[in-house]
């Protein structure tokens, strides 16, 4: 599985990486990102930076929004791997009381004669 992974950050992180350091530089000039669509022009709620922090501001933004859907949509699996894991104790621990039991039990059944 190391290797599998080792393939996909050559075929797709190491371009994708190339990528957006290419963007970075061909899009170095300063933009103005207006916050209030009403009245542009107004300062206070405008930013002023190179385009390219704003792509990857925007990049990481859509990562972290995504990895928090990903992690609530997944949260009755984690759930149940919990209940699961907890109940797989319970029962290793219900079978070593009966193999620590097992000794003391004596048969009261007579042995089957060999033939």
């Amino acid at each position: 599985m190391t290797r599998l992974k080792k393939i996909l950050t050559l075929v797709i992180l190491v371009p994708l990486g190339i990528l957006l350091i290419v963007l970075s530089v061909a899009n170095r000039q300063s933009v103005t990102l207006a916050l209030n669509p009403f009245r542009p022009e107004d300062s206070v709620l405008s930013l002023t930076g190179p385009f390219f922090l704003f792509l990857l501001l925007s990049l990481i933004l859509g990562m972290l929004i995504g990895s928090i859907g990903t992690w609530w949509t997944q949260g009755r699996y984690r759930r149940q791997a919990r209940i699961e894991a907890r109940e797989a104790v319970r029962w290793q621990a219900e079978a070593d009381r009966q193999k620590t039991q097992a000794p003391a039990v004596v048969s009261t059944r007579p042995a089957l004669p060999h033939s």
